[in-house]
């Protein structure tokens, strides 16, 4: 990887894997969004920007090489060789051809605050409902950033809102579980950076006490908000993969299995035939 300023923003260069569209509407976030430009646009720890796909990587337009040091470097997860984990996990035939069908997805290091609302927000639900359910809780809660763009509004803001408040934007019975959750991170009785480097277990468990928390979703905020790569989502379709699998992850996938599973979701959720039946 290369980096350099340009007029524009800081480019990246030689990157092995990164594809936006793939890694970044393939379920695992939900604020990006491409404008008439073909760009992808989003905010993240409270700083908006454009994106542009270029052959050889990116342009993040408008940033310079502080702003990347201290946000993109770790969000997009430059320091990892995906190469590398593509290739280990290719020695299963099936992650393999998961690999090969979106070679560019790289799993992001979103904020541990977004990612456990977000996920929150997730269940029971589809993806165009929740990035219109999180969008609305953006410009409902959040502070702007500039005419029309919003950061992720924050615990304590969150945590001032009565449930109705959050009912009324189209979050359903998870407004009872935002407001909980909020509560606990703003009155601390929750530290989530404490869970990134806590035993895994514990971490979980604890992720487990919150109201309205179950398994799926305290995975994905262990995985996507915390780093913790070796946690492995199961919703529906991941179950049906596991089970296509034999019933667990293969040995291949060592202590990234929630990256494997990123690959394998993303290709079930394209060739759903492949699963049919399987349970």
């Amino acid at each position: 990887m290369r980096t350099e300023k340009t007029r524009e923003g800081i480019r990246v260069r030689d990157i092995s894997s990164l594809s936006l569209p793939q890694t970044l509407d393939c379920g695992q976030c939900f604020r990006w969004k491409t404008d008439s430009e073909g760009n992808w646009c989003g905010v993240v720890k409270g700083v908006y920007r454009k994106i542009r796909q270029e052959e050889d990587g990116i342009t993040i337009l408008g940033a310079d090489e502080t702003e990347f040091s201290e946000i993109w470097l770790d969000y997009f997860d430059f320091s990892r060789d995906y190469d590398a984990l593509k290739k280990d996990f290719s020695a299963n035939e099936m992650i393999g051809a998961a690999c090969e069908f979106a070679p560019g997805i790289r799993v992001l290091h979103q904020e541990p605050w977004e990612a456990f609302i977000t996920f929150i927000i997730s269940q029971n639900n589809n993806i165009a409902r929740i990035k219109g359910i999180v969008e609305r809780l953006c410009i409902a809660f959040g502070e702007e950033i500039e005419e029309g763009v919003y950061a992720f509004p924050t615990a304590e803001r969150l945590a001032a809102e009565p449930c109705e408040s959050f009912a009324k934007i189209g979050c359903g019975y998870r407004a009872e579980y935002i407001s909980s959750a909020a509560k606990e991170v703003y009155n601390k009785s929750l530290v989530l950076e404490e869970l990134m480097t806590a035993p895994l277990n514990e971490a979980r468990e604890r992720l487990l006490k919150v109201h309205g928390v179950g398994p799926k979703v305290a995975d994905c905020v262990l995985l996507y908000g915390l780093g913790r790569a070796e946690r492995c989502p199961a919703d529906v379709w991941m179950k049906r993969v596991i089970a296509a699998l034999g019933g667990e992850m293969p040995p291949c996938v060592t202590e990234y299995a929630g990256i494997a599973q990123q690959f394998l979701f993303h290709y079930a959720r394209n060739f759903p035939e492949k699963f049919v039946g399987i349970k």
